[in-house]
């Protein structure tokens, strides 16, 4: 059954890559030449460049917050941009196919399953997938590219003053590793099943909300300071400026 459900993704996936989706028709943008690569430049998969022999794709995105609690890294287009650091400048479909062409293998956003047959009772199920890097890409005042790790855009938030729990603990550092949870299709009554996160908004999330592309371990709410993430803009471009996010499975 597993095999089943990850050969329809795969299949959905490269499928509706290539289909037409005027709203994230925006130009792809331009940075300084950087060292030189080999990208593949034969898949059709705008605003995403494809790294095959250092393993990584390039996505467009634009800066979209520099104040505020955060529950993404990346969101889509006209969604969340007040809770994400980027919003993208592809479709999240095409980021999802080529992780796939990397070889990367999407697992499952977090979920809720009954406990036993016949319990009245739900457990969560923590998201999977394989461990993916993430980074920020952008030119310097002399017009270098250079790479930044994302948890250097990402503090630990001081809830004083928001509408949150009072948090006094040592800040903590903002994890590493984000999973490849490849977020899920939805049933659709007329046409093809549509991606769960190109409609939600929820494409690389810190919170907790299931139908994800990219997330981090575990449940995060609440409960355990998961949504405890403020924007850190020291160093980060202009809000409205072009960025490269940079995704490469581990």
């Amino acid at each position: 059954m597993k095999v089943k459900i990850h050969f329809t993704l795969l299949f959905s996936a490269v499928s509706l890559a290539f289909c037409p989706w005027p709203s994230f028709g925006e130009k792809t943008h331009s940075f300084p030449k950087a060292k030189a690569r080999k990208f593949n430049r034969n898949l059709d998969l705008p605003g995403i460049r494809l790294n095959l022999e250092e393993r990584f794709i390039d996505v467009n995105a634009t800066v979209c917050l520099h104040q505020g609690l955060l529950e993404l890294v990346a969101c889509g287009k006209d969604s969340k941009e007040h809770e994400s650091i980027v919003v993208l400048n592809a479709r999240p479909i095409h980021v999802h196919a080529a992780l796939l062409l990397l070889k990367a293998k999407p697992g499952r956003p977090a979920m809720q399953k009954v406990l036993s047959e016949g319990s009245s009772r739900w457990i969560s199920v923590p998201p999977a997938g394989d461990p993916i890097g993430i980074s920020l890409v952008f030119p310097d005042a002399k017009g270098k590219l250079g790479e930044h790790p994302i948890s250097k855009f990402v503090s630990s938030a001081q809830l004083n003053g928001f509408d949150e729990v009072d948090i006094k603990e040592k800040p903590k550092a903002f994890p590493s590793r984000f999973l490849f949870a490849g977020s899920h299709l939805l049933e659709s009554k007329e046409g093809p099943r549509k991606y769960a996160c190109e409609y939600s908004g929820n494409v690389i999330s810190i919170s907790t909300f299931g139908d994800e592309l990219i997330c981090l371990p575990g449940i995060q709410g609440h409960q355990n300071g998961g949504l405890s993430w403020q924007v850190n803009p020291k160093g980060l471009p202009a809000i409205g400026k072009p960025i490269i996010l940079r995704l490469r499975p581990v």
